[in-house]
């Protein structure tokens, strides 16, 4: 159900962007929704907008029976999911967590089980990493959004990691795909290439798509 709001104005601008697929590249729509998701990151009202979306996230992780879930450490204004992963994880002492490594460039990556008090190193791209290489597959997956569009088709950061990833998931089991993103990523329809798969649900301060 998505919910009715009045859109703010950097909402409005990223939206302007993203109406317009065929003449802007993907380039250009992943700068200025960027630049939109910094911005509004120290904007009053993020706070409400962050609680809102960890108990979105909270209620998807209840609908599934996920052993382990896989999310990803935040960068560049992405909302941060792990004080609502520690939630998940100290309410049943067999669930676990794990964080994506990047093993090499243009690559699947791999998942290493983390916690809250996981001690950790600097990755590549300078993203932290679990210290203890301890490789775990989850059953499902908490996927950052630079964009998205109400098809659930997803705009990341270009480099085709989660894509690469998801087609060579061991034993061809798909985990469950969550997108998480704020509503400010949202566009009318984003550019899609014939490897392009929707993600299961995208979830946002104010919607589930």
């Amino acid at each position: 159900m998505v919910l009715n709001r009045v859109l703010s104005s950097e909402e409005s601008i990223a939206r302007n962007v993203c109406d317009q697929p065929k003449s802007e590249p993907k380039s250009a729509l992943r700068a200025t929704l960027l630049a939109t998701r910094e911005a509004q990151s120290e904007q009053a009202g993020q706070v409400a907008k962050n609680a809102a979306l960890a108990v979105r996230i909270e209620e998807m992780l209840a609908r599934h029976d996920a052993r382990c879930v896989g999310l990803y450490w935040p960068v560049a204004g992405e909302f941060d999911a792990r004080a609502a992963m520690t939630r998940w994880l100290a309410a049943d002492a067999t669930r676990g967590a794990a964080l994506p490594v990047v093993v090499k460039p243009h690559a699947p990556m791999v998942f290493h089980a983390w916690s809250a008090h996981a001690p950790m190193k600097e990755g590549r791209y300078r993203i932290p990493v679990p210290a203890e290489e301890k490789v775990v597959v989850p059953d499902l997956l908490l996927i950052p959004c630079v964009g998205f569009d109400a098809h659930r088709y997803r705009l990341g950061y270009g480099g085709g990691y989660y894509d690469r990833t998801l087609a060579a998931w061991p034993d061809a089991k798909r985990p469950v795909t969550i997108g998480i993103a704020y509503e400010s990523g949202k566009c009318g329809a984003l550019p899609r290439e014939t490897h392009d798969m929707p993600l299961d649900a995208i979830l946002t301060e104010s919607a589930i798509y």
